[in-house]
């Protein structure tokens, strides 16, 4: 059976609260839908977030990359080869790793589909719930408090902190979580490369001689500094996790080398797609580094793709796939869904997605 069609949508769509970070604040997901269509008339969807300040990715980018080569590079080819395929995708163009990502996730989604089985099965997997932490902005001591103590009423107990803005008050802000949210909750930290290696190593000593039971902290300091990373990592107790320094596998094995992280935060957006995600995984399980898989700002389809991934391979920690939770309302219909802090994977072919209301875009955009 063989490819007859590669479309692309553009999908924005509104939070429900702002998502702000020490690189960003925004109150949309903006992002792009691949949709790959067999000769059965099947379809199979991926997802290319835009997050400029991380993978540097546009929709305009994404759009051009897939239109332009990866789309008619995979027209006419057999839908049923997919590792063929997916090497393909992964050869044809540098970098465009977020439009990879939705052309390898839409022939995952595409293969499933077709087998009649949900991408959690495709992969190896049978479960189809997921934990997931929920990420808490970056704010003030008072606002972080008062927005745990409601994120926890919503049903969570992982929480991950956004810090990094101001090492002087990190601190105080990790102190007044704790302080609200009582010893039950998991705390971890994300400064999205904030703090310089000094400072790093100020606040996760402060936070540790204050017994704040912080489980990680996530990019401390600029992705491209692993000396930096190896530097605070060798310097304190608390585990440190890879997210922006590690995109592809040689990211990867640097970090190994250099002893310059206990665990990797694995994104298809940044990693390309399924297949090399899982690439990542084997790899850091290889070398008794933790794992951790998580998401851009997405829509179901990625998150859906990511939350597959996890329930089939498993990674050391609670999964970060709170993105689709966020949304207000979303253009997609069907795929997962959320039952208070678990990530639901429908029992249906591929992703479980049925549609993308267009209709419903240009309504509200």
């Amino acid at each position: 059976m063989t490819i007859a069609a590669v479309r692309t949508h553009r999908l924005s769509a509104p939070l429900h609260t702002p998502f702000v970070t020490a690189l960003r604040r925004t109150t949309t997901v903006e992002t792009l839908v691949v949709e790959i269509v067999d000769d059965e008339g099947r379809s199979g969807f991926g997802e290319a977030p835009q997050v400029w300040q991380v993978t540097g990715a546009s929709i305009d980018g994404s759009r051009a990359c897939v239109h332009e080569i990866l789309g008619p590079l995979i027209a006419g080819r057999d839908a049923d080869d997919l590792n063929a395929r997916c090497a393909e995708i992964q050869r044809a163009v540098a970098g465009n790793e977020a439009a990879k990502a939705a052309v390898d996730t839409a022939l995952h989604d595409l293969a499933a589909r077709r087998l009649g089985v949900p991408l959690v099965r495709l992969l190896g997997g049978t479960s189809r719930r997921v934990p997931t932490d929920v990420t808490v902005s970056a704010g003030d001591a008072v606002d972080l408090a008062a927005t745990a103590r409601q994120r926890t009423a919503d049903g969570f107990t992982v929480l991950k902190l956004k810090v990094g803005t101001d090492a002087a008050g990190d601190l105080d802000r990790v102190r007044a979580v704790r302080a609200a949210v009582g010893p039950g909750v998991r705390i971890r930290l994300d400064a999205n490369q904030g703090w310089t290696p000094r400072e790093a190593v100020r606040v996760i000593r402060g936070i540790e001689d204050a017994g704040l039971d912080v489980e990680l902290v996530e990019q401390p300091v600029a992705g491209w500094d692993l000396d930096g990373l190896a530097w605070v990592s060798d310097r304190v107790d608390v585990p440190i996790l890879a997210d922006e320094s590690v995109f592809g596998p040689r990211d990867l094995v640097e970090v190994i080398r250099r002893r310059a992280a206990d665990l990797v935060n694995v994104k298809l957006a940044k990693a390309g797609g399924l297949r090399p995600a899982r690439t990542l995984l084997e790899l850091a399980a290889a070398h008794g580094v933790g794992t951790l898989v998580g998401s851009m700002m997405e829509s179901q389809i990625g998150v859906g793709a990511a939350a597959s991934l996890v329930a089939a391979y498993g990674t050391t920690v609670v999964a970060d796939l709170d993105a689709a939770w966020w949304l207000a309302w979303s253009p997609v219909r069907g795929g997962l869904r959320y039952d208070g802090a678990t990530v639901v994977l429908p029992d249906a072919p591929g992703l479980g997605v049925k549609a993308i209301d267009e209709a419903k875009i240009q309504q509200h955009g």
